[in-house]
């Protein structure tokens, strides 16, 4: 398998690609990869569709409404959305669905260690801005600690979610470790192939 540094540059490489695609092209490459997703790890391509429910929905509504064009119910006027809001946003939906079904092949195919440790190099260049790679891995692995917490959430209702939210956290001392793979002249070549194929699309 390639390094992780490399499919997490592709999974990015892949979402910002489809920012640019049209109807058409953006399902020739997004069912596939949703059915992928599915086959995967369905379980976890579920929460993560189930935990971005509302942004999808309020996202929907916003394009529906705030695109000009021609009403969908013509007796409601300015209070009803438009055909071309509504596409649009159907549009922006497939756009996040297929990128979460990209992130849940992503997570399925990496443990914690191996995608702090990818994104850790990919962070190489941040050394000579005088960014800490280190202290940025320590606070990546808490936060997605706690977002893996929050995912497996079992609260059967919003009260109680808020709650827990609220509950102050159980800080614990803990050593986090860091490993890392070294990057092979293979990575070299899916990483330039990857940002020569972004480059491609949006030109």
């Amino acid at each position: 398998m390639p390094h992780p540094s490399v499919l997490i540059f592709l999974w990015v490489c892949l979402t910002i690609a489809m920012q640019s695609l049209k109807a058409t092209a953006l399902l020739f490459a997004g069912v596939p990869l949703l059915i992928a997703a599915y086959a995967l790890s369905a379980a976890r391509l579920v929460i993560l569709l189930r935990r971005t429910r509302w942004i999808m929905l309020s996202l929907l509504l916003i394009y529906g409404y705030a695109t000009p064009g021609a009403a969908v119910w013509a007796s409601l006027a300015q209070f009803s959305p438009t055909y071309e809001g509504l596409s649009d946003g159907l549009l922006q939906l497939c756009r996040l669905a297929f990128a979460l079904a990209g992130l849940a092949i992503l997570l399925e195919l990496l443990s914690q260690q191996q995608l702090i440790g990818g994104l850790y190099t990919l962070a190489y260049p941040l050394r000579y801005l005088g960014l800490s790679r280190e202290r940025i891995a320590v606070r990546l692995a808490l936060t997605l600690h706690y977002a893996e917490l929050a995912m497996l959430d079992t609260a059967t209702n919003w009260r109680t979610s808020i709650e827990q939210m609220l509950a102050p956290a159980q800080i614990k001392q803990e050593n986090i470790e860091l490993h890392t793979e070294p990057l092979i002249f293979r990575d070299g070549l899916l990483l330039l192939l990857s940002f020569a194929l972004l480059v491609l699309v949006w030109l």
